[in-house]
Formats: structure tokens, sequence, C-alpha cells
């Protein structure tokens, strides 16, 4: 399958083969007094949107008193499109109050997830959500992951046609394993067959496969950096077709120079009648070639690499049934984050709610969950959680929109016209306490590290200028750094490295620009750039576009892609070069 039969699988391609399709040993493990999952059962688990975690908050605490690690979960929710209703959202909201952290956290694909569940409150949760008509089925694991779609609900036909679409690719690459039915839902047992999974057979995919669907026009879910994509390309009001993109991807491994992060590439045009199967042709191709030996090899950008994107393009087109057409040229897209009043196309508004970091919880500065609770009570809109960990409340009145903003303003929710460039599309993974891969801090932090920027911009007189931070606790990219302005990487406790020269649009890596920075002196190793972004950058240019003209006058080449260097040097002998 996997093209490497001479070599043995890894564990966790064994662990999925003996797995009777999803069910372990889980069932099991829920009824008993373990505190926990054994190994094979933690990864099954995630296929069923579950991750075991632990509080590192209290670990070492933990240890020195001879107790073992505080074990608690993530459970997250596959919503397609992030498209809710109020009732929904309310119920979800009731969850959260029952967990360790009492918080929802809108995720950078679109989804929902409860942190701080313990054990024996996992069945409930899951029957919960179930019941609000909604599923935690293949949010993570080896399959299809949420299928993304821009948000705005404009009315008009293809932002409609976009929103059924990611529907029904989630739906046709949803296990069909009953095992999660059995676990959470007490469904009856059935014998596990081989055609229990007509699709993805005994072992699913290599790893995660993420696809996401733009307009053209608006690249605001960053459509080049999953493993397939779909662009839709207009005529009028209707999607005449997509141009089909595959293999991004923007994890890598920290000094292992054989990962790397990568934008997707264009395969060709299909019509939209097609869209569905296009998919899963895309699918099926992983599926049958990915690498089931290393895991940190085994995702689609790894196989486009080997083969180049003529093989790639050749076993895709024996898959399909219909024609793949030369890809339509496309202008670089547009990006809207959506936040604040907007007219639909049917006299209605909708309205964007900025989430810092899409933790929502009260504080004492800012009581975020308890104004989303007002608001869904009283206005019961429908919603749309954004690929920006934000929310869009639609179906409006112009009186609602008021009151919406008395109430965000009451709570003490600064509304999207109040924030700086800098915060308004700034991003930031969990990471610590609960990601038991991270090496720094990020959501916790990032605020803190925000509020710096705003001040050196804002002396700059750059405050409103085109720019977008993003932090993640380690290399795996779960917010999107490497196609950011400039983000930061966790390395190890409260050191990143730095990147810079991506930008809004999605449409091109950043370069390491600094290596191994303190967050103390993260401001100071960028001042010289942003000085110079001040001094020189032409009108409305942001960061990331600044930045490439100086690449092209120091001559700097891409580094994200191959052996990790540090191009600050460089840059500022551009600058140097520019104010000669």
């Amino acid at each position: 399958m996997s093209g490497e039969s001479d070599k043995t699988e890894s564990k966790v391609e064994a662990a999925k083969r003996g797995s009777r399709h999803l069910r372990g040993t889980i069932e099991e493990t829920l009824r008993s007094d373990a505190a926990g999952f054994g190994e094979s059962d933690g990864g099954l688990l995630k296929f069923h949107g579950i991750y075991q975690q632990d509080d590192r908050d209290v670990r070492q605490e933990r240890r020195k008193a001879g107790l073992g690690e505080k074990t608690m979960f993530m459970v997250r929710l596959a919503i397609p499109g992030g498209g809710l209703s109020a009732d929904q959202y309310l119920k979800l909201d009731e969850l959260a109050d029952r967990h360790e952290f009492q918080s929802l956290r809108v995720t950078t694909r679109q989804g929902l997830q409860f942190h701080g569940v313990l054990k024996g409150n996992l069945k409930e949760t899951v029957g919960s959500v179930n019941k609000a008509l909604l599923t935690t089925i293949s949010a993570c694991g080896d399959v299809e992951r949420n299928v993304m779609t821009c948000p705005a609900p404009l009315g008009d036909r293809d932002h409609v046609r976009l929103h059924a679409l990611a529907g029904e690719i989630a739906r046709d690459l949803r296990p069909a394993s009953r095992a999660y039915y059995e676990i959470w839902l007490d469904e009856e047992k059935v014998v596990s067959t081989e055609n229990e999974e007509p699709f993805y057979g005994e072992q699913y995919l290599p790893r995660k496969f993420k696809t996401g669907i733009a307009l053209a026009s608006d690249n605001c879910i960053d459509v080049y950096s999953y493993d397939c994509g779909l662009v839709g390309i207009t005529d009028g009001p209707e999607i005449r077709g997509f141009n089909l993109v595959v293999a991004g991807g923007l994890g890598l491994t920290h000094n292992k120079p054989d990962t790397f992060a990568a934008l997707a590439q264009t395969v060709g045009f299909i019509q939209a009648e097609n869209a569905v199967q296009a998919v899963r042709a895309v699918c099926s191709v992983f599926r049958d070639y990915g690498n089931r030996v290393d895991r940190r090899h085994a995702r689609l950008k790894y196989l486009l690499d080997q083969w180049g994107l003529e093989k790639f393009r050749e076993e895709y087109v024996r898959r399909i049934p219909f024609e793949l057409a030369p890809a339509v040229e496309l202008p670089r897209p547009g990006f809207e984050d959506h936040l604040g009043p907007h007219r639909q196309s049917d006299g209605r508004m909708f309205y964007g709610i900025y989430i810092e970091n899409g933790r929502i919880i009260d504080r004492d500065n800012c009581r975020m969950k308890s104004a989303l609770r007002t608001i869904m009570r009283e206005h019961r809109p429908r919603i749309r959680l954004t690929p920006h960990q934000n929310m869009l409340l639609l179906d409006l009145t112009d009186a609602q929109v008021k009151g919406i903003e008395a109430t965000l303003r009451d709570h003490g929710v600064r509304l999207a016209q109040e924030l700086s460039a800098a915060r308004r599309y700034s991003m930031a993974c969990p990471a610590l306490p609960t990601c038991g891969l991270s090496m720094a801090e990020s959501e916790r932090i990032m605020p803190s590290v925000v509020d710096r920027f705003e001040e050196e911009l804002e002396r700059l007189g750059l405050r409103d200028a085109p720019i977008t931070l993003r932090m993640t606790g380690c290399p795996n990219g779960c917010s999107r750094p490497y196609t950011a302005d400039i983000a930061f990487v966790g390395r190890r406790p409260d050191v990143y490295h730095v990147y810079v020269g991506g930008g809004l649009p999605g449409t091109r890596m950043a370069d390491l620009y600094a290596a191994d920075v303190a967050t103390g002196d993260i401001v100071s190793v960028l001042r010289p750039l942003l000085e110079a972004w001040a001094a020189w950058g032409g009108g409305g240019e942001s960061l990331g576009d600044f930045y490439q003209r100086v690449v092209a006058r120091s001559t700097v080449r891409r580094t994200i892609t191959g052996k990790e260097e540090a191009t600050g040097a460089l840059v500022q002998l551009g600058i140097e070069r520019m104010s000669g």
C-alpha cells in the first residue's frame, strides 16, 4: 500500500490494523477505574475526536508528591464550514461549565473544542454533543478532518454552494465503522468485518487529511496550506468549477531538514459537479501510496515531493471518471476576516465578533462567554465559526446589530473597529498547559506579545498597517505560522524561531528570520525591519510584501523547505543598501 512493504510498518499502523475498525479496548477502559487509556487506544481516541492529555502546569509538583500525571482530555467537534445554531451553541456553552477550564475554544479549522474533560465525563460529553445534532467523529485521526470553507453568509449562490459542498465532502469521507456509535451512543454492536470500511480499509489513512474550499477572490481559509483544496471560480452568481490544489501542509520538525512546510500545488480544473469525487480521488492516492513506515513523512506533501507533480497528476487522472482540464490562471487572492457589521445580499446583516486566540471564557476584563450566551438567548442568530478563531452571527436586523454591540461593550469585549491590525489578525495555538507536543507557551502569552508590538507599531505610525502575527508552541504549525507576515515558533521554554515574509493572502511561505530568540527579545530583534518598513514601505504595503522586496535586493534564498538558515543578517544588509 505505501510502496515500502519491505520495511516494518509503524506502531501506529499496527494499532490501527488491529483495532477492529477503531474499537480497540476503548469501551472496556471507559468502564474501568483507570485514569486514562493505553498508547494504542490513545491513538484510536483521536478518530473519535478525543485527545488524551495531562495538565503540564502540575506535572512537576505531582511527580515530587509521588503522583502520576493529572490525566484529562480534549474533545473536538467536527463542524463542516463552522455552521451552528444558537440552540446548539447554548448546549455547548452549558457543557463547557462542567469541565476543568470552563471554556470553549474556536479552532483555526472552524471547529470547537473542550479542554479539561475528565475520563468519567467523556461519554456524557460526547453523548450530549450528539444530542445537539453535532459530532466529534473524525475531528481528529488519520481520516478526512473538518472540511473548511469561507464563513461569510453573503446570500449569494456561490457561498451557499460552498457550505453545502463542505457538508457533502465531510459525509462522503467520514469513517463508515459503527465503533463511534457503539462506544459513545450505546448503539447495538455489530460484528466487525473487512467490508465495514469500504473506502478506508483496516488501516485508514497514513495520517490526517485536510480539505478546504475557497473562492478565487477570498482566501480567508488559507486553502493552499491543506492536503486538498478547491478554489472556486465564479461565473456571475454561480460557481462554474474549481482549481484543484494538493499537498499543502504546515508541520515540520526542528533540526530535521527532510521535514518541511509546503504550499499546495495546482493539479488542474474540475467542473463543479465533480467536486466530491475530486477530493475523494486525492484522498485515495494518499491512502494507497502515503508513507506508513515513518509518521514524520506520512503526509501527502512528502509523496508529492517524492513523485513530482506530473506523476501525481497521471495517477490522479487514472482514478477519476471525469475530465481534468488545465487550471484557470488566477490573480493573487484577496483576504477578508469578515469582522464587524456586513450587509447580506438579502438585505439582512451579519456581524463578526473577534475572539482573542479563539478562547471563549470569562475573565475580569473581558466576559466573552457571558456576552455570547446573552446574545444567543436574546437574538437567536445562526452562527459560523471562522478560520481565524472568530465568530460570525448571521441573519440579523440593523436593530439586532446595535443590540449585539451594546452587549459586547457591556461585557468588556472590544469591537473589531477598536482593534489594531496586529491584534485583529493575530492567532495562537493552545500550547501549554494541555498540549503534549508544546515546547513553549503560545495562547497564554500571545496577548502580551501583541501588546508590545502594538506599542512599537504605534510609535512607527503603523497601527493600522496590514500585518499578521502568529504564534505556535511547537513546529507543527497549528496556527498556520509559516504563511504569516511574522510568526513565532516554539523551540523550548521562552525561546522561539522567528519567521518573516508570508502574508494574509496565504500564497507565500515565510523564511526563518532569526533563530532561538528569547521572548523578551522578540520586538528588539524585529525592530530594524519594522523601522525600515515604516520608512520605505509603499502605501498600504504589508510587512510580508515589503520583506520580499528587501529579500530581492539582498538575494536571500528560500530556507523553509530546506536547511533552516536565519535570514535576518542578510535582510539587514538589504536594508542598509536601501538606506544608502
